[in-house]
């Protein structure tokens, strides 16, 4: 139920700064974004799995954590990641 390798290159790809970047803030957020989509429609189905519910949550956690970086630092960049990911209305 992980992420592929597929898709985690194609992510990677989309949202990274250079042809080296692998972890900037933009791609964790990413990454982080679809792995809990993933986890999302598990808990949807194991409606009692605490364990997932509290790996989410901290997931939810450092992905926002990771977007108060971005928006301190840059806020063009976080508006960015923000319409790409469709994460605000």
């Amino acid at each position: 139920m992980a992420v592929t390798k597929e898709r985690r290159t194609e992510i990677i790809s989309k949202f990274r700064q250079n042809s080296d970047d692998t972890g900037s803030p933009e791609v964790q957020i990413a990454l982080l974004t679809e792995r809990m989509k993933e986890l999302h429609g598990h808990m949807e189905t194991h409606k009692k799995d605490h364990a997932s519910r509290r790996g989410l949550l901290k997931m939810v956690s450092t992905r926002a954590s990771l977007l108060k970086y971005i928006k301190a630092k840059d806020p063009s960049r976080y508006a960015k990641v923000i319409a790409e990911l469709g994460l605000r209305k």
